[in-house]
């Protein structure tokens, strides 16, 4: 019973650091990714759509990437929805494809990022602690019910402190990573 409210907790925590991992992604660094324009949604016949369904993204370079939109008519649609979107991207048009030159982070921009991606890896590990806090209380459940025993209870609430403690290493590394990433010119 220990070993089930465990390893959903840790199935759990592994869902946070990738959904952790997938909102860094979206934070701009000085390169090129093709991931920046994953949350960027385009009007396609009075629908939003996002932007990989209409065009494909890749990068040129390590400063520019390269936008080749599927239907001709929607160009300037998707170049409108780049321009509006708040990554201060401003695409040129060449045909079908669109080209996105990164503009260099100013320091202060950095700094601006850094705090947010802090913010990000503060909520990650906040939803790490609920899901020991979930499982915990499971546990303690399960005493309550006599279904386990003082010392099984004891030893499965270490267990959980112990996946919690390599979770939270494992956000405090990741936002090390970002934070290295978002300071390097």
């Amino acid at each position: 019973m220990i070993n089930d409210i465990t390893s959903d907790a840790k199935q759990r925590m592994e869902k946070s650091i990738s959904a952790l991992k997938s909102q860094f992604s979206k934070v701009r660094t000085g390169r090129a990714h093709p991931g920046l324009l994953d949350s960027i949604m385009v009007q396609y016949y009075g629908a939003d759509t996002p932007l990989k369904q209409v065009a494909n993204v890749i990068a040129e370079d390590a400063r520019t990437l390269a936008v080749t939109v599927f239907d001709k008519s929607l160009t300037q649609a998707v170049e409108k929805a780049i321009m509006q979107s708040d990554l201060g991207l401003n695409p040129m048009s060449s045909g079908t494809v669109l080209r996105i030159p990164m503009p260099a982070l100013t320091e202060e921009r950095r700094k601006d990022l850094i705090r947010v991606v802090r913010g990000e890896a503060e909520s990650g590990r906040v939803a790490i602690r609920n899901i020991r806090r979930d499982a915990n209380g499971d546990i303690k459940e399960l005493l309550k019910e006599k279904e386990i025993g003082e010392d099984e209870a004891r030893k499965g609430e270490d267990q959980v402190q112990k996946l919690t403690d390599d979770f939270i290493k494992s956000v405090d590394s990741i936002l090390a990573e970002k934070e290295k990433e978002l300071m390097e010119i």
